[in-house]
């Protein structure tokens, strides 16, 4: 039986940024220095392939610093945490290795700059997100003020609104993000905002490649997880750039392939915390059920590296 012919755009840059390859990397190479187990609070990224082939290494994942016995070493995840929970480990003594992401420990220290200048902070991010978490909990309570959306800034109350400065999460919609910053600066006009863009390259590279891809194609397919902020900003994006059909699936195996009845082009790409296999394996689906061109539309070249902490580079 002959297979209907298809052709898939796969997105570029897509998938695993520097950042998730350096805290995967922290993760082995922790286990490899010290054994197993090795303890890792929250998930190291947002993506359950990746948290279950670490896990099978040896790794133990918790929610809390205290689920952790002090005789064996902790890695805090990629998003970051709040200086209370470093500052718990060391009262404890325990052995402990940051893998915050460079780029979100860059927002941390400017955060910090901007409260020692005496400066007020909004956060613009997702209520809840580990990473808006532990940005907030760089500074005390109530000197980081959330808003999520342009409606939030109307009513955000500030102590002074001459004296305020503002970051982002990483994570999220480049064009949202404009929107918000926009507000927040017709209604404080002093107010102090990142030397660089706090959203990080891996972020925006993708959601480029997304607006490139996605007017092409009948449907979008991002490879991510649920609770991926910057996977689900893909989808938004593809929606909100001429895709009428974009989802997120976590692997092939999540594919709707009856909502995808009929259509002739397909856009693929994955999020930061997603690996290439698994993009390879949704590739291999399609080819087992069409006839399948592959077209790379490339949009950027990444070459950024992170290098993993010095502790983990010197013998055990």
């Amino acid at each position: 039986m002959t297979k209907p012919a298809l052709t898939l755009y796969l997105a570029a840059p897509r998938g695993f940024c520097a950042g998730v390859d350096r805290a995967i990397k922290i993760v082995e190479m922790a286990i490899g220095k010290w054994g197993a187990p090795v303890y890792v609070r929250h998930e190291i990224v947002h993506n359950k392939f990746v948290v279950d082939s670490l896990r099978e290494k040896g790794a133990v994942f918790v929610e809390e610093l205290d689920e952790c016995p002090d005789d064996r070493p902790v890695i805090f995840s990629a998003h970051g945490v709040p200086k209370s929970v470093p500052a718990a480990a060391e009262a404890r003594e325990m052995i402990y290795v940051d893998a915050t992401c460079p780029l979100v420990s860059k927002v941390h220290i400017e955060a910090q700059r901007h409260a020692e200048a005496g400066l007020q902070m909004i956060m613009i991010g997702h209520k809840g997100h580990p990473e808006t978490i532990g940005t907030m909990g760089q500074l005390p309570e109530g000197e980081v003020l959330l808003v999520e959306t342009a409606a939030d800034v109307a009513t955000v109350e500030v102590r002074d609104p001459d004296r305020l400065a503002y970051v982002t999460q990483t994570t999220l919609s480049v064009d949202d993000t404009k929107g918000i910053v926009a507000a927040l600066e017709e209604r404080f006009p002093n107010i102090i905002g990142p030397h660089k863009e706090d959203i990080c390259y891996a972020t925006t590279n993708r959601q480029e490649a997304v607006k490139s891809v996605a007017p092409k194609a009948d449907a979008l397919l991002v490879v991510g997880a649920p609770n991926s902020s910057n996977s689900r900003r893909l989808v938004e994006v593809g929606a909100k750039n001429g895709c009428d059909y974009a989802q997120l699936v976590q692997r092939a195996e999540n594919i709707d392939w009856r909502a995808l009845d009929g259509i002739r082009s397909v856009a693929i790409t994955a999020g930061a915390s997603a690996p290439e296999l698994l993009v390879n394996e949704v590739i291999d689906a399609f080819r087992e059920r069409y006839d399948v061109t592959v077209e790379v539309v490339e949009t950027a070249v990444e070459t950024v590296e992170f290098k993993v902490p010095r502790v983990l580079r010197q013998p055990a």
